[in-house]
């Protein structure tokens, strides 16, 4: 049987706002890119361009943090299974913080583009 409780929508979503809540309080680099995305949220709204590319914009925006989410909680796992340095614990984290790499990567090329585009 599986470790997982029967859906409930609420408390499900209390689970998530829990995780937000604890990436609020304990990443750095969540808390960076979390501000990056306020001020930046905006600048999609304002913006004269299209819908597709401010779509684009906000889909890129948004991709960095569920890359760093994605990334802490890879870590957290590992730090969970051994504290010690291991190989693969190791290469999981590293994979971790390529995703959040290629999402920061994504994010600059799209709004770079977009804003050569409009300019």
């Amino acid at each position: 049987m599986r470790n997982q409780p029967k859906y409930n929508f609420f408390k499900n979503t209390t689970y998530a706002l829990n995780g937000l809540k604890d990436l609020i309080q304990t990443e750095t680099s969540f808390k960076i890119e979390l501000i990056l995305t306020v001020i930046l949220l905006p600048v999609i709204i304002f913006i004269d361009t299209t819908l597709v590319y401010k779509a684009l914009m906000f889909i890129s925006l948004i991709g960095m943090l569920l890359a760093e989410a994605t990334n802490s909680a890879i870590e957290r796992v590992v730090d969970l299974v051994t504290l010690e340095h291991n190989h693969m614990a190791g290469r999981a984290k590293d994979v971790g913080s390529t995703i959040v790499f290629l999402s920061i990567f994504v994010f600059t090329v799209t709004w770079a583009i977009v804003l050569i585009d409009i300019l």
